[in-house]
């Protein structure tokens, strides 16, 4: 117990709820929405494509390194366990389990980091994604600029997508005209910090490591996932005005100038959650906070 920091009920209890709450704050339309059976082509993605539920993002673990007094409800999660009158992370247990996650993300997003940011790509991913298409994936909404006008943009502009989860959805007649060809094999020499899935990816990764890194760095995660969400559909092929989302048309000068405006500033925001991330593989890796057997 002596490399831990041992967190009263309360302190840490008040700290679980502000949580709890933030979370809510974050999803109460896509549950509310959920609960009605109702889809929504931005929100629906960041618990379709991403598989963390919102229950769980709910959920308020401390991190490895920390130890809860009077903490009941946590000594049932998985790679948590009871010492010394608290609960906290077993480290060793949950490296024994997912040590080889903690290091490809580290790996990961240590190579992307240390990358200058591309920011030359105006989200056309999403537009070669329905170039020529013959099945819409957001078939209830209609293209801003219709098919042939879609399919023009596509045709005029160079498409320099390096992120191979965006890539891989590409129709077959976009795939040919990417400058680059991400793969999952390449995935850690290819990946940039201007890249928007990227950044929204920091949230998988982050939760891909929990209960092991504190939840506020999970949220604050989610939280960029969200925000470039928006912008991600904002400048996509669609119309969704009547969602209350204003285009930004990144086929005209004064759109590609708004986007890379915007993404300038997420890649910042991203570079700051990465470092973040990176460190608490770091401390998790050398911890010496596992507990003893």
């Amino acid at each position: 117990m002596a490399d831990l920091q041992i967190l009263a009920p309360g302190v840490w209890r008040p700290l679980a709820r502000a949580h709890e709450r933030r979370v809510d704050d974050l999803t109460c339309g896509h549950r509310e929405r959920a609960a009605g059976g109702r889809a929504h082509p931005v929100e629906d993605f960041l618990f379709t494509y991403y598989s963390h539920r919102p229950r769980l993002l709910r959920r308020w673990p401390p991190g490895a390194g920390t130890a809860l007094i009077e903490a009941p409800e946590h000594t049932g999660w998985k790679f948590y366990r009871s010492y010394d009158g608290a609960v906290s992370l077993d480290a060793r247990a949950f490296l024994d389990a997912r040590g080889s996650t903690v290091r490809f993300v580290r790996s990961l997003l240590a190579s992307t980091a240390e990358r200058p940011p591309s920011l030359g790509c105006f989200g056309l991913h999403e537009w070669a994604m329905v170039y020529r298409a013959q099945d819409i994936r957001h078939e209830a909404w209609p293209l801003r600029l219709g098919q042939d006008g879609t399919d023009e943009v596509v045709e005029r502009h160079t498409v320099r997508c390096s992120h191979y989860d965006a890539f891989r959805f590409f129709t077959d007649d976009a795939r040919p005209r990417n400058t680059l060809a991400p793969s999952r094999a390449t995935q850690v020499a290819d990946e940039q910090p201007g890249c928007l899935h990227a950044g929204m990816d920091l949230y998988k990764w982050a939760y891909k490591l929990t209960p092991a890194l504190p939840s506020e760095l999970v949220a604050d995660c989610f939280e960029l996932a969200r925000d470039v969400r928006t912008l991600d559909m904002r400048a996509s092929p669609y119309d969704l005005r009547e969602l209350g989302y204003l285009p930004v048309p990144i086929e005209t000068p004064e759109g590609k100038a708004e986007y890379v405006r915007q993404q300038r500033a997420f890649t910042d925001r991203g570079q700051a959650l990465r470092a973040r991330l990176i460190s608490a593989c770091d401390a998790l890796l050398t911890s010496s906070a596992a507990l003893p057997a």
